[in-house]
């Protein structure tokens, strides 16, 4: 049977994250319904990833198996269809055997920070308007390159085998008045890169010092709680490649 990739972004503000849940406005139940509409058929849509509440996507995919022809204007029809925080930006016949998940090369998300107040920004920027050692932080998002193990940084009550990830890039970008924090690995364990962004804060304020962040990636034998972390999630974009 034919199998396609559709490639999707997304404003998650008002969703209950990526994949259906029941009774809980998420994005694939909204594409699902969409092509429902437009092919008059179900489609039972594979989702690359989790993505909690709130959380927005840059790029992110589905794929689906489908036997009959699908309309030639699928992208337009759809982006007709779909509410306007959601967007169809491309589709893809792939081989049978292809998955949007276990194929994905990287996974990677961005954090978006502002220092000065601005009400045009706030749905999608953390607004911290704290002084910030910035040096600490840089030198502490380096250190995360040298970690497999992320067991501190992920939630407890998580199904995982293992709590290793291959980190690829863990940067800082700093410019005025904004920093964006952009970390991309092979795999992130549920509530990670949140918990990470925050520690990442609390060390650019002084709050965590090196020595114990240091602690947590070497002696990563209980999960930590970090305040702060709900307060950034709906500031969170994700991206697949």
């Amino acid at each position: 049977m034919p199998r396609y990739f559709i490639e999707v972004a997304y404003k998650g503000t008002n969703y209950s994250g990526f994949q259906v849940q029941e009774n809980a406005n998420t994005i694939q139940a909204e594409i699902e319904k969409a092509f429902k509409i437009l092919h008059r058929v179900p489609v039972a849509l594979t989702g690359s990833s989790r993505t909690d509440a709130g959380v927005h996507a840059l790029q992110n995919f589905f794929h689906f198996d489908y036997e009959e022809p699908v309309n030639p204007q699928l992208i337009y029809k759809m982006n007709a269809l779909l509410p306007r925080e959601i967007v169809v930006k491309n589709f893809f016949h792939m081989p049978s055997d292809a998955h949007c998940r276990f194929d994905a090369l990287s996974r990677g998300y961005v954090y978006r920070i502002h220092c000065f107040k601005n009400p045009f920004v706030n749905s999608t920027s953390l607004y911290f308007p704290y002084k910030i050692d910035v040096e600490l932080m840089l030198h502490a998002s380096q250190l995360l390159l040298e970690q497999t193990n992320f067991f501190a940084f992920s939630k407890t009550n998580t199904q995982v085998k293992n709590f290793n990830c291959n980190i690829q890039k863990s940067q800082w970008i700093i410019k005025k008045g904004s920093l964006t924090y952009n970390i991309e690995a092979n795999r992130f364990l549920r509530g990670m890169v949140r918990a990470i962004t925050a520690t990442l804060l609390k060390v650019g304020r002084h709050k965590l010092s090196m020595q114990d962040f240091e602690k947590v990636g070497i002696f990563c034998s209980t999960s930590w709680t970090i305040p702060g972390v709900s307060e950034i999630s709906s500031k969170l974009f994700s991206s697949r490649r």
